[in-house]
């Protein structure tokens, strides 16, 4: 399987099919409140329903929404209105938290975040063992719990292998991508601020540029 490449923060109808379109394997929607980029259950569902369709008639991408600390009753009831494939826990969800959404939402994919303050965090990684499908590494900001521009280390994530797929997110361009997946080796990569004018506002152009740079990367590792 190749890399996931997350666009994340969509907001706008047009903007999410143009980035499904250009190549991106998963689109993120905030369902937290406070965030710039929030859009309700009901927005996401009309965006989802004009995404482009395979062969087969389904949609094309996967559709994730990331939540922050919020109820298992929430998290369902915009999975089902929004029709997401999965959902991104960003707060301080525990391991418990995460078998009980998986009972609640058998078929949907578990993403879970965690920022890195420390290199300690990684820690952590080993409790969510069978708790979740994925997890997602980005970078720590006091007062944001995502969407922040800063990087994180990528050289200290170099024998990072945890037992389960990861992202990489934080700060990820599309003019250092290349630099960051030539130091360390995630399953996918997300990105959000980088790629718009305003908040939840995407340039399809920044996008493009970061598709482009992607390519380069899939045909050096072609020729490794």
């Amino acid at each position: 399987m190749g890399l996931r490449v997350k666009i994340c923060g969509i907001t706008r109808v047009e903007q999410g099919r143009a980035i499904a379109e250009l190549g991106a394997t998963t689109l993120g929607f905030i369902c937290a409140r406070q965030s710039p980029r929030y859009v309700s259950p009901e927005q996401i569902g009309a965006i989802v329903a004009e995404l482009p369709l395979n062969q087969e008639g389904a949609i094309r991408c996967d559709r994730i929404g990331v939540f922050v600390n919020a109820s298992l009753e929430e998290i369902s009831k915009t999975v089902a209105i929004g029709h997401l494939s999965g959902v991104q826990l960003h707060g301080d969800e525990s391991p418990e938290f995460c078998r009980q959404l998986r009972t609640v939402l058998p078929g949907i994919e578990i993403i879970k975040a965690l920022r890195v303050r420390t290199m300690e965090v990684l820690a952590e990684v080993t409790r969510y063992d069978g708790v979740i499908d994925a997890l997602l590494l980005d970078a720590y900001h006091p007062d944001l719990p995502g969407g922040t521009g800063k990087t994180l280390n990528w050289r200290s994530l170099q024998q990072f292998r945890p037992p389960f797929p990861w992202f990489l997110a934080g700060g990820l361009t599309p003019d250092n991508i290349l630099d960051a997946l030539e130091q360390v080796a995630p399953d996918g990569v997300d990105l959000s601020s980088s790629v718009e004018r305003s908040p939840g506002d995407k340039d399809p152009e920044k996008v493009e540029r970061l598709f482009r740079a992607l390519s380069k990367f899939s045909i050096e590792q072609m020729g490794r």
